[in-house]
């Protein structure tokens, strides 16, 4: 067995993990969700990608009419394919079916990286399958047939597939310059259990024969072989460990991800700490041995909110905790500017990576409920930027009309707009950034008033277009999804607006105004703001002023 130390490492993998945009996915199977909803999350993770609710209404074209296709990352036009006859309504990253879709990029050996002549990216792949397919396993066949006829123009990639009874994860990678399409497996989440993914391959071994819970593409063990990259029995092969094998980043800056939301709901995990550390040990065949598992057992069911939680953390209270080093400051700042890895006299070191982050353009998380109609069974919990400070806000995947402040269009990522939501709430985000601990806990009030209002009222909504369906009267049905997503949204947007003018005058200079019964309190003449607080820095932080200058502070005694 070989340990790898946590700095004995080989650099190169940690200087390429910067370059690819990191996103986060939890997958919970319906059995392990306390109403028995199958959900899956997903933040998309980058520096330039910007938060709005995508929308495709569903069509039908006459045969032989092109799709064009844009690589999602660039927006590079990539080429034309054939276009589906009919087309389902796409919401967000959910359709009509209640089938929704989520990804994380692994990246994977970099001699697959590239495929001249491929057509299809993975945003594109995911789009257009929530285009052209109903459920789970459909979703998996039709994007293995479109990298197969088209060409598959990323890197690694693993995906969240979900519809209103199954959760899936597949993971993909291309078969490089000179070959077309990709090799890829998916293994169904088993019920009762919760997976996650976060831009490292996470699926090793896998049956072989039973297609209820497996399905891959019937060269992904082959193409090893033919490359000499496998040489044992099929059912020693391992996809993450041949494709993608897990180094210090991947552990560290990935994994640690998927444990820290492991670790939320399951109280055995601490036994890998050494793992998301980067300590990784190796067999033979050097495949890693210590890695999380796949899938974990929660110790209870879990609720909406619990989901909520998972996308909400910066290693709060483990061996990794993003509030206690130096680098917090004195307000326990979680974040840590890029580069995420540095050098300093010649030796290399690391900040953390947490699910919740900066650069976050949007998030989400997509539940489906199969004893209401498609319509109306899906809901995408919607946020956009840092997943910590944003409000989870339910969208139906039946609405036909996108709120005005998450359309496509209302200002980008170089635009301001006054009535954009990602605008509004990246305004909070960043000024929460100057005084952390304080801050965050008058956003927390106001993200955790308005989340238990939406599930309380998303029911009557239910109940409301249910009763519509149920007449024949699919029109209103619609209506009443529409009118309800669009007034929470426009309606959040609003109070975090609100928000922000409330934090400006709360924390302005350094100070803290003094409220009284909910409102600012003024002097004893009603005339002025009664005199703010103005409290000192942590102690720790003055000692550490301290002892990096000692006399320079030093103040003359009087």
């Amino acid at each position: 067995m070989k340990k790898i130390g946590i700095f004995i490492v080989l650099i190169i993998s940690i200087i390429q993990f910067n370059q690819v945009n990191a996103c986060t996915n939890f997958l919970i199977s319906k059995g392990a969700s306390a109403d028995g909803t199958p959900m899956i999350t997903y933040a998309a993770d980058s520096h330039t990608l910007y938060g709005e609710l995508y929308y495709w209404p569903a069509a039908n074209y006459k045969t032989g009419t092109m799709v064009d296709v844009y690589e999602w990352d660039t927006g590079k036009f990539m080429g034309k394919i054939p276009q589906a006859t009919h087309t389902y309504q796409v919401v967000g990253n959910m359709n009509e079916h209640q089938l929704s879709i989520g990804e994380t990029t692994f990246g994977g050996r970099k001699e697959l990286a590239s495929q001249t002549g491929a057509i299809v990216d993975y945003g594109s792949l995911i789009y257009l399958t929530l285009q052209r397919a109903k459920n789970a396993r459909e979703a998996i066949k039709v994007m293995g047939e479109l990298v197969k006829e088209y060409g598959y123009a990323s890197s690694g990639e693993s995906f969240s597939i979900a519809d209103s009874e199954e959760v899936w994860i597949l993971e993909m990678i291309g078969k490089g310059e000179g070959n077309k399409g990709a090799v890829w497996v998916a293994r169904k989440i088993p019920d009762g259990y919760i997976s996650g993914h976060a831009n490292q391959a996470r699926i090793t071994q896998f049956p072989l024969d039973n297609s209820k819970e497996c399905l891959y593409s019937p060269d992904v063990i082959s193409f090893a072989r033919e490359k000499g990259w496998f040489k044992g029995t099929n059912s020693e092969f391992s996809f993450s460990d041949t494709y993608a094998p897990v180094e210090f980043g991947g552990a560290r800056f990935c994994d640690a991800r998927v444990w820290a939301g492991f670790n939320k709901v399951n109280k055995d995990m601490g036994k890998y700490e050494k793992y998301v550390l980067g300590e990784i040990t190796y067999d033979k065949n050097k495949y890693a041995t210590n890695r999380i598992p796949l899938w974990i057992k929660p110790d209870a069911p879990l609720t909406l909110e619990n989901v909520f939680s998972l996308m909400r953390d910066h290693f709060e209270g483990t061996v990794l905790d993003m509030t206690k080093d130096l680098g917090a400051g004195p307000y326990q700042l979680p974040y840590r500017w890029r580069p995420l890895t540095w050098k300093v006299d010649s030796a290399v070191y690391c900040h953390e990576r947490a699910i919740s982050t900066q650069q976050t353009g949007f998030s989400f998380i997509a539940q489906g409920r199969s004893n209401l109609p498609d319509p109306i069974g899906g809901v995408l919990w919607f946020g956009v930027d840092d997943t910590y400070s944003t409000c989870y806000m339910p969208v139906y995947c039946g609405i036909n009309q996108v709120p005005n402040s998450l359309k496509v269009g209302n200002g980008d990522f170089l635009t301001w707009s006054e009535t954009s939501a990602f605008w509004t709430f990246n305004t909070v985000a960043n000024f929460c950034y100057l005084r952390y601990n304080d801050m965050i806990k008058d956003v927390q009030k106001v993200q955790s008033r308005k989340e238990k209002e939406f599930m309380n009222s998303i029911k009557a909504t239910d109940q409301k277009a249910l009763d519509y369906w149920n007449k024949g009267d699919k029109k209103n049905a619609i209506k009443t999804l529409t009118a309800y997503s669009v007034n929470q949204v426009e309606t959040t947007v609003k109070d975090w607006k609100e928000l922000g003018h409330y934090l400006i005058i709360k924390y302005k200079d350094g100070n803290i105004m003094k409220e009284k019964d909910g409102k600012f309190e003024r002097n004893k003449y009603g005339k002025l703001p009664a005199e703010p607080l103005q409290p000192p820095y942590p102690d720790s932080w003055y000692r550490m002023i301290i002892n990096n200058n000692k006399e320079h502070f030093k103040a003359v005694e009087e």
